[in-house]
């Protein structure tokens, strides 16, 4: 079975001829053709009107925005060759005159927004949110310190002292259901102590290490357990920065939990019928993720049978 999540599924030809002409780039956000969406503080522009949308304007506001705003950052053509740009307008103090160039718009959470927009653009709030953050925080060359300049439309900074290239990085996460029968594995991490609140373990992959490497490991860490077999889900981009959520089911091979205290609150096992009730928002205590996390459709698939174990 095939899953589409939200902040997957844009269908904008990311464009990677046109990217290697920089004055090409140059003229295409300034056709009459061309879409801009700006992201105030990683907040993007929503048009509520009908229905959400995300909230695309000309080029025209780019001429009153300050040098230090840093330039529009090329997403890729729509299926009309329509070119679209991500700007982030942190620096401007007051986003509202921007805003209000369409009618019904106005900056957003991106969390938020993904869940009403239509299922393709949550993909692009996913793409800009991820382009915008990497280019605010990584400023300066990690090799010599000099500051760095957006190329090829935002897919890369280039330091002009010592030439070092510099690409947006993207760290895997796996995220795991652990089952054993008819039982299955959910946490509460310390930040989410004292609430109802447990999900699917999860980490961050390590340098040299296979995803099945990094579920097991993660999970003995988290929980103590040993961990056989592991079937891959599907993967979800999470852009609070700039995870990819890999998803899989993996197999206990032992029963006792071990809890990490330094990382863990709560670890326990939960019954399939338990976690149907959750499911369902029926099950005194606990809540687990909705529909726009992946952890919500790892633990669904497990509970009513379509995972692929």
């Amino acid at each position: 079975m095939a899953y589409t999540h939200i902040f997957a599924g844009n269908l904008f030809d990311r464009g990677d001829h046109a990217r290697r002409d920089e004055e090409e780039l140059k003229k295409l956000m300034r056709e009459p053709n061309a879409r801009h969406l700006p992201f105030h503080k990683l907040m993007p522009l929503v048009s509520r009107n009908a229905s959400a949308e995300l909230g695309w304007i000309g080029h025209e506001f780019l001429d009153d925005l300050p040098p230090e705003a840093g330039g529009p950052k090329f997403l890729g053509f729509d299926e009309d060759r329509n070119p679209h740009f991500a700007v982030d307008i942190s620096v401007v103090e007051d986003p509202s005159p921007i805003a209000a160039r369409l009618p019904g718009a106005s900056f957003e959470d991106g969390r938020a927004a993904a869940t009403d927009v239509p299922a393709q653009q949550s993909g692009i709030i996913a793409q800009a949110r991820s382009n915008l953050n990497w280019h605010a925080s990584h400023r300066f060359c990690s090799t010599c310190g000099y500051e760095s300049q957006s190329h090829r439309g935002g897919l890369m900074r280039k330091c002009e002292r010592c030439s070092a290239e510099h690409f947006p990085r993207t760290d895997p996460v796996a995220i795991m259901l652990v089952y054993k029968g008819d039982k299955c594995v959910m946490g509460q991490t310390l930040a989410r102590q004292g609430s109802t609140f447990y999900s699917c373990l999860a980490g961050f992959m390590d340098q040299g290490e296979s995803i099945e490497e990094a579920v097991r490991r993660e999970v003995k860490e988290e929980a103590g357990l040993d961990v056989g077999n592991v079937s891959y889900h599907s993967s979800q981009p999470w852009p609070f920065p700039s995870s990819l959520m890999i998803g899989c089911h993996a197999e206990a091979i032992s029963e006792e939990i071990i809890v990490d205290e330094g990382e863990m609150s709560d670890v326990r096992w939960f019954t399939k019928d338990e976690v149907k009730l959750a499911l369902k928002d029926e099950l005194k205590g606990v809540n687990i993720p909705g529909p726009i996390a992946i952890a919500h459709h790892l633990i669904k698939a497990w509970a009513d049978g379509t995972a692929n174990i």
